[in-house]
């Protein structure tokens, strides 16, 4: 177990590894879309890359994952093939979002063994799911 300060500079240490490895701009929360960003997530015990649609207007949030799902063959068969499209995907303290997202399981921020792997599965599908949403762009956005 780690101190909170250690766990922090592990993540750090991490996320400056990565950009460091894979040093390029990614697009992230630059969507031009509020209520849409990609995301990394790293944890103790899994790694994703995801689209997130994230609002408390039941009707944006509908209306931009109706989008999204409309592309899920599209999605599976030219980029992400086990991507996971959920409507009410928990992230923390009841709170839901929508959610379209590739997972690695077994793998472990605090668990240096995992580094390398992880970095290759968050860069070559946030490669593929930025592809797509360069894509598909304007048909999201509507």
């Amino acid at each position: 177990m780690f101190s909170k300060e250690e766990a922090k500079r592990i993540r750090q240490e991490f996320w400056i590894e990565f950009g460091k490895t894979y040093p390029r701009k990614w697009l992230l929360y630059h969507t031009k879309i509020k209520e849409l960003s990609l995301k990394f997530t790293f944890t103790t015990k899994i790694a994703q890359v995801s689209i997130d649609i994230d609002t408390e207007d039941q009707l944006i949030k509908e209306y931009y994952y109706d989008k999204i799902w409309s592309l899920e063959k599209i999605l599976k068969t030219e980029y992400i093939p086990n991507v996971v499209l959920d409507p009410k995907y928990e992230i923390e303290y009841n709170k839901f979002i929508s959610r379209a997202y590739i997972q690695l399981d077994n793998v472990c921020i605090h668990n240096k063994k995992t580094w390398e792997e992880t970095s290759l599965f968050l860069y070559d599908n946030m490669n593929k799911l930025e592809l797509f949403f360069y894509e598909y762009e304007d048909f999201i956005k509507g």
